[in-house]
């Protein structure tokens, strides 16, 4: 089944601060590459270069990454997994996800993106974990980080 990715799985995947999360993340990633099953909304790679390169007041001044690693790396998932573009469809889906499930913009475009591309999950810890948005259903792989069990809906109901 392909899965939309969020920009946290890409930043987790480089955030030293977050070891058991960063594990996640590289056995996700690493899978998707094998199985060709995850797709990269083109905003996720903007919001990950923005993320990861800007200077953090935790982490003394510097960023997790170079501005040029930053670029680099995401150079390498563009061409590791498929990215899908924003197009009119999705634009006004974003617009419709916002008041429909009273999203952030940026929540509701990453949704948009699965939603009319046919994508049936999202992997996002910015979500409600297990909720469906029109046909896409959100799963958190870092639950298990925390240590919480959250056992997922069905994705359709039986009739």
């Amino acid at each position: 089944m392909a899965s939309l990715v969020d920009t946290n799985v890409l930043v987790y995947r480089y955030d030293q601060r977050f070891s058991e999360k960063r594990e996640i993340a590289a056995e996700l990633l690493r899978r998707g590459i094998w199985d060709g099953d995850l797709l990269l909304p083109h905003q996720a790679v903007i919001e990950f270069v923005a993320a990861v390169s800007r200077p953090r007041k935790d982490l003394g001044g510097t960023p997790l990454l170079e501005r040029a690693w930053a670029c680099g790396e995401a150079e390498r998932m563009m061409r590791d997994f498929k990215v899908v573009y924003p197009d009119e469809q999705v634009l006004r889906a974003a617009f419709q996800g916002t008041l429909a499930y009273q999203l952030s913009w940026w929540d509701a475009h990453l949704w948009a993106y699965a939603e009319v591309n046919g994508v049936p999950e999202i992997l996002s810890e910015d979500f409600e974990h297990g909720r469906h948005y029109g046909s896409v259903r959100v799963v958190d792989p870092f639950l298990a980080a925390s240590g919480e069990v959250h056992e997922l809906p069905a994705m359709y109901e039986a009739t």
